[in-house]
């Protein structure tokens, strides 16, 4: 099943063209990895998926982004980042308890029965892969936790206002090792029920989680493969020459 289609997809900030006519289709429940050096259009890529690219003054939009066969554009802004959740490369854990950060999203979408709200807010700290490490300490401060516990925070947030589609953008590039390999665990398994595309600029991350992979290049869609084939044989030399760091 297709659960985005882009089609000759074009971002230009003034004079500057960020994305440039890319085309291709994001299926339901897979990773899909981006990866590119920096001003690639990765970042604004993503937030285009879920239109948070509407808040940048400025911008001109070409072509079409579809979800599930409906023009992104025709449904209502609110309604899109209910489907396509973000998670952002610095943890924004809210100024209250861990419980109130999970429960915030939901209450605000009209879910008030605290029974539901807490079988909700249990739900999305385990597939956060976060539960059993706060579940003794719900109503303490979210500022408490350290980074990585922070960013799974994030993640549970997300996840309880039951989105269909998870955009990550660098969510592990403040993290350390054991953190990120927490953070990865759960998108691999989260996978299951969602759809995933991670922007990254760690490119053992997108071999490591990454069904498939897209490779940017100065707005350009250079490759989209198979992980496997980006990472052992791509067709274009650009895309080998960016995987064994000879540039980016």
């Amino acid at each position: 099943m297709v659960k985005f289609e882009i089609k000759d997809f074009s971002i230009s900030f003034g004079a500057v063209r960020a994305l440039n006519r890319v085309s291709f289709e994001i299926k339901a429940n897979e990773i899909l990895g981006i990866i590119g050096p920096s001003n690639s259009g990765k970042t604004t890529f993503l937030r285009s998926l879920n239109r948070l690219i509407d808040l940048t003054p400025h911008f001109k939009q070409e072509g079409t982004i579809h979800l599930e066969g409906e023009d992104l554009r025709e449904i209502d802004v609110e309604e899109v980042r209910r489907r396509v959740g973000m998670v952002f490369a610095l943890p924004l854990p809210l100024p209250l308890s861990i419980f109130d950060n999970v429960a915030y999203g939901v209450r605000m979408h009209g879910l008030t029965h605290k029974t539901r709200v807490a079988e909700r807010v249990e739900e999305s700290l385990k597939q956060a892969y976060l539960w059993d490490e706060v579940k003794d300490r719900l109503g303490e401060s979210a500022f408490k936790l350290s980074g990585g516990q922070q960013q799974r925070l994030c993640i549970a947030r997300t996840l309880a206002v039951e989105p269909e589609v998870i955009l990550f953008d660098e969510p592990c590039s403040g993290l350390d090792p054991i953190s990120t390999a927490k953070v990865e665990d759960a998108m691999v398994i989260l996978k299951r029920n969602y759809t995933i595309v991670l922007v990254t600029n760690n490119v053992k991350q997108a071999a490591r989680v990454s069904d498939r992979t897209a490779f940017l290049l100065g707005g350009d869609l250079i490759e989209l493969d198979e992980t496997d084939k980006i990472f052992t044989a791509p067709r274009d030399e650009r895309t080998a020459d960016y995987i064994s760091g000879k540039f980016g």
